[in-house]
């Protein structure tokens, strides 16, 4: 606070008190110890004089020549930041398993501290599957789609600090997803693939983690996103997401996202979820536990959630439209006004 630095109990019970001026400081000098009976000019950021415990704005003061005078009431050590209230010395300030997230390097810088010890840029492997992929730019063909899996995945992955390992596209053929998955666990600490995990006979996924390592997970009693495969070739961990491209979104924010922060080190690596009031009705009890894509919103009368209107897993424009996944267990019905479970995208895409 831009004012005056001075001892308390040098002012007046009733305010009005005149100090001669005796020192000027700035962010930077180092004060001189205050005389008794006097006040220092000090500017925000400056270094408290020794004996001073008051710090009187200036809007509160009138000066003339080298004397001022308090207006108003005070009490004692206002606008004063002691030394160690936000860190005391030789506490811990941050713990391992933390995200180093901007405000974190504000507070490392702060305490002067050049580098710290963490764990190094995770290498993912990213493949496509799939004869109809395209990528953007290409004339559009008949029979075939853009691959916008490829960069939902990228970007999902960025965000994450991962270094990607592009494979590009693999063709429906076992021989060529094995090839491309047995080279990519020799250079990556993780594969993520899209596509080719269902039960169809041009899906070879599966196939190919069971003929080169172990397939842990595969299928996932969840809307959307059932199709899911997760297993290891040799000592390097798979996913395996879905091809329909909101199943890819959901699953790799319920699933992949919380393995790559715990390979990263993160402690805690789980998304967390807040309790909203629904807009919207859903009457049919499904078997599978649902995350439906919505919108969180507030008014007047505090937040409420509602569902994008069409909620097919072909339907990428709701992850766009959404900042939120609703989770409906099985056998549940919702009526406007019930509270629900919200996974806000705060949590799952940054």
């Amino acid at each position: 606070m831009d004012g005056y630095a001075l001892r308390h109990d040098d002012l007046a019970s009733q305010g009005g008190t005149t100090l001669p001026v005796s020192q000027r400081v700035t962010a930077g000098d180092i004060p001189q110890p205050l005389i008794a009976g006097s006040a220092a000019r000090i500017f925000t950021g400056a270094a408290i004089p020794a004996g001073a415990d008051t710090v009187v704005a200036q809007e509160q003061c009138a000066a003339e020549d080298d004397r001022v005078t308090i207006k108003a009431s005070t009490h004692l050590g206002q606008h004063i930041r002691r030394a160690g209230e936000d860190i005391e010395q030789g506490t811990s300030f941050m713990q391992a398993g933390v995200r180093i997230q901007p405000q974190a390097m504000g507070l490392i810088a702060a305490n002067g501290i050049a580098s710290i010890p963490v764990f190094r840029r995770l290498k993912v492997a990213l493949l496509s599957t799939g004869n109809e992929l395209l990528m953007p730019g290409e004339a559009m063909q008949a029979g075939k789609r853009y691959n916008a899996n490829h960069f939902t995945l990228t970007g999902l992955l960025q965000a994450l600090g991962c270094e990607i390992i592009d494979l590009g596209t693999a063709c429906d053929k076992l021989s060529a997803t094995v090839n491309v998955l047995k080279y990519a666990s020799t250079k990556a600490d993780l594969i993520i693939s899209s596509g080719g995990v269902s039960v169809g006979e041009e899906d070879h996924v599966k196939a190919a983690i069971e003929q080169l390592g172990t397939l842990d997970i595969w299928k996932l009693n969840i809307k959307p996103g059932k199709p899911l495969a997760f297993g290891h070739i040799d000592d390097t961990p798979f996913f395996g997401l879905p091809g329909n491209p909101v199943s890819l979104f959901v699953t790799f924010c319920l699933f992949a996202r919380p393995f790559i922060l715990r390979m990263q080190g993160v402690e805690d690596a789980l998304p967390q979820t807040i309790t909203v009031r629904a807009q919207f009705n859903h009457t049919k009890e499904g078997t599978r536990q649902e995350y439906v894509r919505s919108r969180i919103s507030t008014s007047d009368h505090g937040s409420a959630v509602t569902p994008f209107g069409q909620q097919g897993s072909g339907v990428l424009s709701s992850t766009v439209w959404a900042n939120s996944l609703t989770i409906i267990p099985p056998y549940t019905v919702i009526t406007p006004g019930d509270l629900v479970e919200v996974i806000p995208f705060s949590e799952l895409i940054t």
